[in-house]
Formats: C-alpha cells, sequence, structure tokens
C-alpha cells in the first residue's frame, strides 16, 4: 500500500469518517457515485469495487457489463456539506475491466491517455477556466416551466441582492474546504448570471475540480432555496453561459508558449497550437458544445465566438491572447471562448489538447490574426479574411466530428462511437419538437 492510501485510510479514522463515495464520470460527463464503508476502502485500492457497466451512458453492453471502481487516494476529500460528525469523504475512480486493464470507455482515462502523448513530447498541459452559469429563482417543475433569474444584476454589479452575494460567499467556502482554488468571482452580464474562476492546476485535476464544481454549485444553492443551471442558454434575450478555458503547455518549469520579444511574447509552439486548435474546431466544437442548446449560445449573440479565427486580447475571437503583462513571461497562455460549462471536461480537454499538439507536430502555420470585432463584418468581409463559422447546430458538429481521425483516435472507437450515436439522438428527438416559437408564428397566419 503506497503513502496516499495510508494517509486516506489514517484520516478517515482520525476525522470519524463513516461514508466514503466513489465518483466517476459517465461518458456524457454526469457525476455517478457509489457509497462505501470505510472498511471496504484497503480492498477497493487493491482491487475496485465491481458495478454493472451496462447500466451506465456509454460503458457497456450487457455482454460485457462487469466492471471495477477504483478509488485515486490522490482526489480524497471532505465534503463539507454532510456535516461534520459523522463525517463523508469522497473519492474520483479509474474505472478499470475485470482484468485490470484501463477501461475503454472512462472518461477519466481518455484524458489521461491525451496527457500521456503531451508528457512524452515533454509538457505538462494546464487548463485553469472561468465557469459561467445562472442562478434561479426555484428549480423548474415540469415541461416548459422556466424560474426566474433571482436579480436583475449584470456585469461586476454589486447589487443588493443578498442571495447572490451570500451565495458565492458559501460556495467559495465550501469549493477551498475541499482544496479547490478560486481566483476570482463576480455576478455576470446576464440577470442572475454568476462567474467563477478556478486556479491554474493540471487538465485531470481541472477536469475532477469542474466535475466537484458543479455538484458544490447545485449544493449550496439548494440551501439557499434557489437553483444552479449550467445550461448554456436558458434564456433567448440574455448571454449564455461559458466556459472559457486558458491552456498553457510547460516544459518542466518552463512555460512553452513564452518567448521574450516575440509578438505578443507568443513562442513558435504557441503559434503552432493555436493553428491546431483553429484548424480542428469545427470537428471537436461536438465535445466541447455537446447539447442542442450549445448552439444557441454559440449564434446567439453576447459576446460568444461564432467564427473560427484568434486575435490579441480580441473577445470576438474564438481563441484569444490575452494581453502580456511585462516580467510574468510564464503567464503566457492561450484562451478558447468556445467551450462551454455543461461539456464534459475530461474530453474537451483531450480533444483541445490533442489539436494543439497536432499543430505542434504537423509544423502548422498560424493564420493573421483578426484585430477587428468579428460580429461586426459582413459575410464577405469575414470570407475575404479566410474566418469560417464554426458549426451552426449540433446536426453540424456531428457530422465533422464523424469524418475526423483526430477526435476518434483521442476518444477512443467505443467513446467516439458512442458519443456520436448519443448525439445523433438528441438531434433527432429535438427536430421532431413544434416549438412555442412555431406556434406563434404560424398558427395565427396557417
Amino acid at each position: 500500500m503506497d503513502k496516499q492510501q495510508e494517509f486516506v485510510l489514517r484520516t478517515i479514522e482520525e476525522r470519524d469518517i463513516r461514508f466514503v463515495r466513489l465518483w466517476f464520470p459517465d461518458v456524457l460527463g454526469f457525476l455517478k457515485s457509489v457509497a462505501v464503508a470505510p472498511a471496504e476502502l484497503e480492498g477497493a485500492f487493491l482491487e475496485g469495487i465491481g458495478f454493472d457497466g451496462s447500466a451506465i451512458e456509454g460503458f457497456a453492453r450487457v455482454s460485457e457489463s462487469d466492471m471495477l471502481a477504483r478509488p485515486d487516494p490522490a482526489t480524497f476529500q471532505l465534503l463539507p456539506w454532510r456535516g461534520e460528525h459523522p463525517g463523508t469523504a469522497r473519492m474520483f475512480c479509474d474505472i478499470l475491466m475485470p482484468d485490470g486493464t484501463p477501461s475503454w470507455a472512462d472518461p477519466r482515462a481518455v484524458l489521461k491517455r491525451a496527457l500521456g502523448k503531451a508528457a512524452d513530447l515533454g509538457f505538462t498541459f494546464y487548463t485553469p477556466p472561468e465557469v459561467e452559469f445562472f442562478l434561479l429563482d426555484r428549480a423548474p417543475e415540469g415541461p416548459g416551466d422556466v424560474p426566474k433569474p433571482i436579480d436583475r444584476g449584470g456585469y461586476f454589479d454589486h447589487s443588493p441582492h443578498a442571495v447572490a452575494h451570500d451565495f458565492r460567499r458559501q460556495a467559495i467556502t465550501t469549493l477551498e474546504a475541499m482544496g479547490i482554488s478560486v481566483e476570482f468571482s463576480h455576478h455576470e452580464v446576464g440577470p442572475g448570471q454568476q462567474e467563477i474562476d478556478l486556479r491554474y492546476a493540471d487538465a485531470l485535476t481541472t477536469a475532477d475540480n469542474l466535475m466537484t464544481f458543479r455538484l458544490v454549485m447545485k449544493e449550496v444553492a439548494q440551501g439557499a432555496g434557489v437553483y444552479a443551471t449550467f445550461m448554456p442558454k436558458p434564456f433567448a434575450e440574455h448571454p449564455g453561459s461559458a466556459m472559457h478555458t486558458h491552456l498553457s503547455l510547460f516544459e518542466g518549469d518552463t512555460n512553452a508558449f513564452y518567448e521574450a520579444g516575440s509578438a505578443y511574447q507568443l513562442s513558435k509552439t504557441g503559434r503552432a497550437f493555436i493553428a491546431g486548435l483553429l484548424t480542428h474546431a469545427p470537428e471537436m466544437t461536438a465535445v466541447t458544445n455537446q447539447w442542442v442548446n450549445s448552439y444557441k449560445r454559440l449564434w446567439g449573440g453576447g459576446e460568444a465566438p461564432s467564427y473560427v479565427c484568434w486575435g490579441h486580447n480580441n473577445r470576438s475571437a474564438m481563441v484569444r491572447v490575452p494581453m502580456y503583462k511585462p516580467a510574468k513571461g510564464q503567464s503566457t497562455r492561450i484562451e478558447v471562448r468556445s467551450p462551454d460549462s455543461a461539456c464534459n471536461p475530461y474530453l474537451a480537454f483531450a480533444v483541445l489538447l490533442a489539436a494543439g499538439l497536432k499543430g505542434i507536430e504537423e509544423g502548422y502555420e498560424l493564420p493573421e490574426g483578426a484585430e477587428d470585432d468579428v460580429w461586426a463584418l459582413t459575410d464577405a468581409e469575414r470570407r475575404a479574411l479566410g474566418i469560417e463559422p464554426l458549426p451552426g447546430s449540433l446536426a453540424d458538429a456531428i457530422t465533422a466530428m464523424e469524418r475526423s481521425e483526430l477526435v476518434a483516435e483521442t476518444l477512443g472507437e467505443h467513446v467516439f462511437d458512442f458519443f456520436l450515436r448519443n448525439k445523433r439522438a438528441e438531434w433527432e428527438e429535438y427536430r421532431k419538437q413544434v416549438t412555442p416559437f412555431e406556434v406563434d408564428r404560424h398558427l395565427p397566419l396557417l
């Protein structure tokens, strides 16, 4: 037994932990959990806990359903909202086949493979995200029921609505009690819309943190009598919720994206990484924006990036190079603005990394950056500049993904096939709907 496992078992005994929740994501990014008694943990570390994989979205067919969840002791944390006595803790799990090999259906394994490829090239991948979401006055009560935002505040507003201030304070306190560091928090543009930015960490830790983050936001909101939603675009008249994600590669302690004296202090490696993101953007959008509703955000205005381009400090671009801070070369980074906060972070980070590494390996050339407001250009002006649109719907994104060798290789055959089948089914179900817009527009006239 290693030292981390020993630390977990000792802490459980010393802190009177009676329940340990083993967490793992399914292919769509929903959190799954099984609670075990502390006495079972030593065996779980050695052999894993068996479960029926065929009951989990995208994991296995009935004929091959036996799987194991083995807890990762490095992810051990107490759950502050469950009370102190007796305590409850959690650990994320790696999903294994019965022979002990990694499951081809485990999103954490998908990201670990991508990080392993980066490590083979000498890189460590960091992904601090800015997470946006809405606070609503209550949970939806059924189909067609749309709760209201808790306030009418706007960007950076210090509105006198006590719920938002108390919520953010409690949410951040809870995150930090679980070892998740927060950099900033504030009211976003939309009424009731919040943003909390996580401090940088390696991509696997960040993905685990995001799964925890979404649960914490919902738990704290429920305790405050309100409802937190990560739906990309819940209101047509207000901006959607993004997950602007900052990316950086390090070689040891050296920022691989930094080169003193170059344009924007951006190295050749950084430029090739951006070129990879742009080249492969359409084919990975179904992963970074995986819901029908995601495209209402991408094409609904409110600073959402609709076109494949990059720019320096240009918030209309899909990829932005933030302003360089003198004497802070280590902070040189890339911001990808297309992902939304409802994606599966493990798969999203994996495809973003794979696209960037492809640009580095193949020596992709970075096109000229967009210095104008891309939304204000005409279609002809964008075409003249070589700026192509992102997929306009989930159907378009699926079509682009189906043709992608890069995404298929990154996700693995099983996850790739299941993800596409699930998204096709979602699109077909969506296409059958008769919307209020159609009824309001056509029923009185036709």
